[in-house]
């Protein structure tokens, strides 16, 4: 062994629990960046950070609800542990089902663009997703089979799933996402810099790259959980998340208006946007 990456004691720091603390910090930060690119769209009031509240409440909700129904056996014993999601437990499946359908109904009801509103939100959701990783490094959870590599993350005896009480390094799945993530947004900036995106593409890419990328790292994973055939539960919604993306992603490629830079000139059947709602990157 070269090296090794430690785990925290606990999970707490003083008084906070990291997971939580890490979750809020998440939010605000994937707040921040998508009200930024709302706003070098061009548009105005309401913005992103106008409707952040409950479409934030309802990807908890949602996150909380996927984790609770496919982990049910965790639960049928002590049901108040159920809320206590600082323990972790968010399922990023039921974070971004329940989002969006947020998004979609109150965009509607705000005569927003709701596809637009999707693209801004997309890179800060990574950006999330990445600074939330870190809370399962809090927890020693969700880390991957037992690894010799010098970045091998070292579990203590009381988290190690049985059948693996005799390793001490396992592979740090978290960390392993969290980077993925990172790059990720920087793939998402760039193709909006480099090629015509239409309305919802960089959604659409990012649920496409994502869940190709979570497929790998979820069949490194050693915690239990429920399989379909030869794949855990999760591989199979990376797969079908992964194929929905790229048929969401070539249909807004033929349907949906162009991306602009604000300031752009507006072209008659460009898809009808006013002048003051100009959509660029």
């Amino acid at each position: 062994m070269l090296a090794s990456i430690p785990s925290p004691s606990s999970g707490n720091l003083g008084p906070f629990h990291m997971y939580g603390v890490l979750l809020a910090i998440g939010v605000l930060v994937a707040v921040w960046i998508a009200e930024r690119r709302w706003r070098r769209r061009g548009y105005g009031s309401p913005g992103i950070s106008d409707i952040a509240f409950w479409v934030v409440i309802w990807g908890v909700v949602g996150a909380r609800l996927y984790h609770v129904i496919t982990d049910y056996e965790l639960f049928e014993h002590d049901f108040v542990r159920a809320f206590e999601i600082w323990r972790g437990g968010l399922g990023i499946w039921g974070a971004v089902t329940g989002g969006a359908i947020a998004v979609v109904v109150i965009t509607r009801r705000r005569h927003m663009p709701t596809l637009v509103v999707m693209d801004c939100m997309a890179p800060g959701i990574l950006t999330a997703q990445a600074i939330g990783r870190w809370g399962n490094w809090f927890n020693q959870e969700l880390f991957g089979k037992p690894t010799t590599l010098p970045w091998g993350l070292e579990i203590s005896l009381a988290h190690r799933p049985p059948g693996y009480l005799q390793y001490t390094t396992f592979h740090p799945t978290f960390l392993y996402e969290s980077l993925y993530c990172l790059a990720l947004v920087g793939v998402l900036l760039l193709a909006e810099r480099r090629f015509p995106l239409k309305q919802g593409q960089t959604f659409a890419l990012y649920v496409v790259l994502y869940t190709f990328g979570r497929f790998w790292f979820e069949n490194l994973r050693i915690d239990f959980a429920h399989k379909i055939g030869p794949l855990r539960l999760n591989a199979w919604m990376c797969i079908i998340g992964f194929v929905l993306g790229i048929a969401w992603f070539v249909w807004l490629g033929r349907h949906e208006p162009a991306q602009r830079r604000p300031g752009d000139s507006i072209v008659a059947g460009d898809g009808g946007q006013s002048s003051d709602a100009k959509v660029g990157n």
